[in-house]
């Protein structure tokens, strides 16, 4: 295919809230509903009839930075689909085995030989659950052939379960047809066109795009991706996603989760890669990697978050934001104001030193795992396995002026990076360590960007938050001098679905 022309890309305009019908009071309650239920978000924004009506990231993540999606990596794979279904290389009622034949086992199962296209986009193989963990068990070097070893223990189409799988295979399907990685493929056909620089999809042993996960983009990259799928596919007077695609692969394919105690919004159906929602449809991945669409408020909302709650950032959207649109408030200047002035501060909490870093330094062990998440600054953890630093892990903490470095040693992996007391300090895990991010073989990949912020809380304390800024997690460091041993103590906010130990992320 030839390169996409992209000379009229344009900077997606920016309004002032109530220029496009939402009260900045609107945007304070829906604030105030996130901060007041507790969920870390790291980024949002707010599109209304096409313009950004607000925007903010919390410090340390920033716009320029790329966040890890998580399951929104999905939305890009459906839509890599549809543009190979719209140039013949690829058709919905395509069986798999057909479209990956080098892929089929001897002793395929025949009810998955007989899966389509369209079962595995809306995930309704018949499986009853994920089957990627026993995929991969089954055939540790080539997943689709593992899948297909795996029958469904339900009639195809009678049931969806999210299925990992399924879009892996989905993905490997376009790569294999296109001859591209899934990026490369993407690049001119939707990612040039909408001013996108692709940031990067974490990948399989193979070198394919893991599909189902591992994409990394910016926020404002969601939010064109969101606007385009809102008009339907046409961007700048231009039909750029297939005709009647976004309609197709946002609709609902089949029912999902009926229990009634569980998230309603999780309860609405299943497109191609999509979820419907109590309002409009989204793409979203763990942890609050939302890119939320409401056609009839014609809104475009997105998160990059680090919360378990995921269904409180949605009720928030629909409780606070919602109805206050096309509201008015005779207060809106002083309102807008304040607006901006708390978009500009937003920032997680940090660790707040009492000392600074000029002390003889102190090496901190691990003596167990800990507690795999926290609430705030200074935690209180107990033991768990799910700590990023296992036991006989070791940070020496050592002065750098008023900072410090921590010098972390893990095995005979060793990881050098600089805390800033008062500023986070940026480095690079794995530059030096010979240590491969990520897990289920994945290739070697570049050093993992951090920031890291923290000191000493008091005389005998060391605390620091150490983030892996372009991922939802960072890691509490907790180390402390009792009875004359120095124990360290180490959580994530969430534990990464890629493995707990920091091991899983680092280069090597």
């Amino acid at each position: 295919m030839t390169t996409t022309d992209t000379t009229h890309t344009f900077a997606l305009p920016r309004s002032a809230p109530a220029d496009v019908g939402i009260p900045a009071a609107g945007l304070h309650a829906l604030l105030d509903a996130l901060d007041q239920s507790g969920l870390e978000l790291h980024s949002l924004m707010v599109l209304r009839h096409g313009q950004v009506a607000a925007e903010g990231w919390w410090d340390p993540y920033s716009r320029n930075r790329v966040h890890l999606l998580y399951s929104l990596s999905k939305s890009f794979t459906s839509t890599a689909v549809g543009f190979a279904v719209a140039e013949g290389l690829v058709a919905l009622e395509d069986r798999i085995v057909d479209l990956l034949p080098d892929h089929v086992p001897a002793d395929a199962d025949p009810v998955v030989a007989t899966l389509t296209l369209h079962d595995v986009l809306s995930m309704s193989t018949g499986h009853r659950e994920d089957t990627l963990e026993r995929a991969w068990a089954v055939e540790p070097h080539d997943l689709a052939k593992g899948f297909m070893r795996l029958p469904p223990e339900e009639p195809v189409g009678s049931r969806h379960a999210y299925n990992n799988t399924c879009t892996y295979l989905a993905a490997l399907v376009v790569q294999e047809r296109s001859g591209e990685f899934l990026l490369d493929y993407l690049r001119p056909r939707l990612l040039e066109p909408l001013g996108i620089e692709p940031g990067r999809w974490d990948a399989d042993e193979h070198g394919n795009a893991l599909g189902f996960s591992g994409l990394h983009q910016r926020t404002e990259d969601l939010a064109r991706f969101g606007q385009l799928l809102l008009q339907k596919g046409r961007w700048q007077e231009r039909q750029l996603l297939p005709q009647g695609w976004v309609e197709l692969a946002t609709r609902k394919h089949i029912d999902n989760d009926l229990d009634p105690a569980g998230n309603i919004d999780w309860r609405q159906g299943y497109g191609y890669q999509y979820w419907m929602a109590q309002h409009g449809f989204r793409g979203d991945g763990a942890y609050g990697q939302f890119c939320v669409v409401v056609p009839e408020a014609d809104l475009v909302v997105i998160t990059t978050a680090c919360v378990e709650d995921m269904q409180g950032i949605l009720t928030a959207v629909w409780t606070q934001l919602l109805p206050s649109l096309d509201t008015t408030d005779d207060g809106e200047s002083a309102s807008a104001a304040e607006l901006l002035d708390r978009l500009g501060a937003l920032a997680l909490p940090t660790v707040v030193p009492e000392m600074d870093g000029g002390r003889t330094p102190v090496t901190f062990t691990a003596p167990g795992t800990t507690d795999a998440a926290y609430a705030g600054p200074s935690p209180v953890l107990s033991v768990t396995a799910d700590a990023p630093l296992a036991a006989g892990a070791m940070v020496t903490v050592r002065p750098d002026g008023v900072d410090t470095v921590l010098d972390i040693v893990i095995g005979d992996v060793r990881l050098t990076v600089p805390c800033g007391r008062d500023h986070w300090a940026e480095g690079r895990l794995g530059e030096h360590a010979g240590a491969s991010r990520g897990s289920r073989g994945m290739p070697p990949m570049q050093p993992t960007p951090v920031v890291c912020r923290g000191g000493w809380t008091s005389a005998d304390t060391f605390e620091a938050d150490l983030v892996l800024i372009e991922t939802p997690h960072r890691i509490r460091l907790l180390g402390k001098e009792v009875g004359g041993s120095a124990v360290l103590e180490s959580a994530w906010n969430a534990v990464p679905l890629n493995g707990a130990r920091l091991e899983a992320h680092l280069p090597r």
